[in-house]
């Protein structure tokens, strides 16, 4: 694809899933990649697979590091890192400052220093993973949900405010991917998410039909886009719906207990 041929790419939370996919696609496309994962040994494992570069450490502060490996220059940064922390209000403080973090922060942190470079040469892509849960809800899962809303509003805005400079930003909005975090979602993934989940290589056939056609929102489940509309037509009708996957996530989690 000549929108990704010689183009030098980052893919944080690439040691694997979707992000290993993307990295993935990325080199076979004829990228140059970097790897990018917290666990030094998944992302050279992923790196010396696809022949990439490995810059491991935390996402937020990988561009210099990133920069430098790919020769002085960032032309696609996948924000794909991510942690799926649950529980509701109750939830520890921690857990919600790592959703943050991560979920919001780490991309806003990649922008501030890539944005600057991207306007003075008037191009450059961002990919932000989000997650359905950024367009609808998750149930069982407040922090999550509300950090992923973020991911998609702040995606959202780079493109409302730079896609007239030559900045192209794009949504990944996924819902049930097999993934180790599908794994880890409990009752409310098997719930909602594991019935309709798919391989992480249709996540990155995803994005790639939207990079080619210029489409900002990424729907690999194509449904999400019916879930999307109906929530906004009737909100109350849609919250009922979703009240209704609640009560059956209690009840399944109490048998569980029993």
């Amino acid at each position: 694809m000549e929108a990704v041929r010689d183009k030098a790419v980052v893919v944080t939370g690439a040691g694997g899933g979707i992000g290993a996919a993307l990295a993935r696609r990325f080199a076979a496309e004829g990228a140059r990649v970097v790897v990018n994962d917290l666990d030094e040994a998944k992302a050279k494992q992923t790196a010396e697979e696809i022949g990439a570069l490995a810059v491991p450490g935390d996402a937020s502060a990988v561009v210099p590091a990133a920069r430098d490996a790919l020769g002085g220059a960032i032309d696609i940064f996948c924000a794909n890192a991510g942690v799926g922390t649950g529980g509701g209000p109750d939830a520890p403080e921690d857990d919600w400052a790592l959703a943050w973090d991560v979920n919001v922060m780490a991309h806003v942190r990649a922008t501030r220093e890539l944005v600057p470079e991207w306007l003075e040469r008037g191009s450059g892509r961002f990919i932000s993973t989000v997650s359905a849960a950024g367009l609808l809800t998750m149930v069982g899962s407040a922090p999550y949900s509300v950090t992923k809303h973020g991911a998609y509003a702040f995606a959202e805005w780079l493109s409302a405010t730079y896609r007239h400079r030559g900045i192209e930003v794009h949504a990944i909005c996924p819902q049930g991917v097999r993934t180790d975090m599908l794994a880890a979602t409990g009752a409310a993934g098997d719930l909602v998410l594991t019935p309709g989940a798919i391989e992480p290589a249709a996540v990155a056939d995803a994005l790639f039909s939207a990079i080619e056609e210029g489409r900002f929102l990424v729907l690999p489940h194509p449904e999400v886009a019916g879930y999307y509309t109906a929530r906004a037509a009737e909100p109350d009708r849609w919250l009922v719906g979703m009240n209704h996957l609640q009560q059956k996530l209690e009840q399944a989690e109490g048998q569980g207990a029993s």
